[in-house]
């Protein structure tokens, strides 16, 4: 089980290396080490974090593809479902809603969308989730400011008439977060099947 999970591994980041378009990368930090890694992608565009480079350390756990790996962001940020202290992540992909076909490219893309969705009303950050709730248009500077102190983002002046990130928005854009998830998902059953075919027997 053990070959079985390092072979899985290898070609997941084989993968990720090989899909110029996902938009995410990965790599070892030690190469004898399968179970530590660490992933890297661009804050999304039209949000505080557009143009920001965001690393995340994976821990791959002894039974995984059956539990989610353990992530966590290295880069500091600004956002209600990630510890603003710890970088400990609130998402359901990571925990409750994960399945054995799910691969860490869509763990990471996911994680990338959840930058274009926050959940304030299921925080990890109680502080941020509070000013994303009352006081948007502050969220969104404060988001930026540490964008571009932590991540590297250029800086770029918020219009006051952009309205921020409203309410609508966040609705909207979480809705059309869920939809991509959804096909995300569903894309990621087909050519897994037979991987998990093998893990079961």
């Amino acid at each position: 089980m053990a070959s079985n999970r390092a072979r899985r591994i290898q070609k997941e980041i084989a993968d990720i290396k090989n899909d110029h378009a996902c938009g995410v990368s990965v790599e070892l930090f030690n190469e004898e080490d399968l179970t530590h890694l660490k992933g890297v992608f661009k804050g999304p565009p039209d949000t505080p974090y557009e143009g920001g480079t965001y690393k995340v350390d994976i821990m791959i756990p002894p039974d995984y593809p059956f539990r989610p790996p353990v992530m966590k962001f290295l880069t500091k940020i600004w956002h209600p479902n990630v510890s603003s202290q710890t970088g400990a992540i609130c998402l359901d992909t990571l925990s409750t809603m994960w399945s054995p076909v799910f691969t860490l490219k869509n763990a990471l893309i996911s994680l990338q969308s959840l930058l274009s969705t926050p959940e304030p009303k299921d925080p990890q950050d109680a502080e941020v989730a509070g000013m994303l709730l009352k006081n948007p248009r502050e969220f969104e500077h404060v988001a930026h400011d540490w964008a571009v102190k932590y991540a590297g983002a250029p800086k770029r002046q918020i219009a006051e008439s952009s309205g921020g990130a409203t309410a609508e928005s966040i609705k909207r854009k979480a809705q059309q977060a869920k939809e991509q998830d959804k096909k995300a998902r569903l894309a990621a059953y087909a050519p897994h099947e037979t991987t998990l075919r093998l893990l079961l027997t």
